[in-house]
């Protein structure tokens, strides 16, 4: 078993990933998860199949609308090749990914914290609470849990924060991209529903466009009342 480490490491100079084919190729997946581990000196504490290592890795922490998704992923069988960070991957790089870790034997979580919940307790903790319902919503109990980021929630997984992880160790990277696409397709859905803030093409955050929308339209429910700009704008429609 791992030792329950907390902490986070940066990664310098990660192998693994190779040039993206244009379908999803499959490899074996290492049941210890890749260089990282390496580096941190636990992977040879974690053998066999019955290894459950989950990557965790969240999106949407940025946008001034929507919900907050985290995906926790553990890798088993088959795995897409080309598994990397979602922001370098193309939408139909990333649609191909995800269809196919879906089809594969992994097990996916994903969690979401709701605008209300970004609003209540704040954009960080309402991201750990995204995260803690991804690794419940495996159906296994991790042995243990590799999170992109610096920082960790406080939960009752080992778990090592690793900086530049999404781009680093693949079940963070396919965390990331269950993440960004399950997001991305929230988004989509709200821009249907509220036209004019363009969220099928900017899922949220605040380009020039959306704020331009935001002091024409208003703001929606759907809107984090908490973030600055929003809340900006609705206390000059109040006042």
């Amino acid at each position: 078993m791992l030792p329950a480490k907390h902490g986070a490491f940066r990664r310098g100079g990660c192998s693994g990933h190779n040039p993206k084919p244009a379908h999803a190729e499959l490899v074996e997946a290492r049941t210890d998860c890749g260089a990282c581990l390496d580096k941190l000196g636990m992977s040879g504490a974690v053998h066999g199949p019955k290894v459950i290592i989950a990557g965790v890795d969240e999106a949407g922490r940025g946008p001034w609308a929507g919900p907050v998704v985290a995906a926790a992923v553990i890798l088993r069988g088959k795995v897409p090749t080309g598994l990397d960070d979602s922001k370098k991957l193309s939408a139909k790089r990333r649609e191909a990914l995800f269809h196919a870790l879906q089809a594969s034997d992994c097990l996916i979580g994903v969690g979401q914290a709701s605008v209300a919940e970004i609003d209540q307790i704040n954009i960080l903790q309402a991201t750990y609470l995204a995260m803690t319902r991804a690794v419940e919503a495996l159906g296994e109990a991790p042995v243990h849990v590799l999170v992109d980021g610096n920082r960790l929630p406080k939960w009752r997984w080992p778990a090592t924060a690793i900086i530049g992880g999404d781009g680093c160790e693949p079940a963070i990277s396919a965390a990331s991209i269950i993440a960004k696409v399950t997001r991305d397709r929230i988004m989509t859905e709200l821009d249907a529903a509220h036209p004019g803030y363009g969220w099928a093409s900017n899922q949220g955050y605040g380009v020039a466009a959306h704020a331009e929308a935001l002091i024409r339209l208003g703001a929606t429910p759907h809107h984090r009342a908490s973030f600055k700009p929003v809340k900006a704008v609705l206390e000059k429609l109040q006042g």
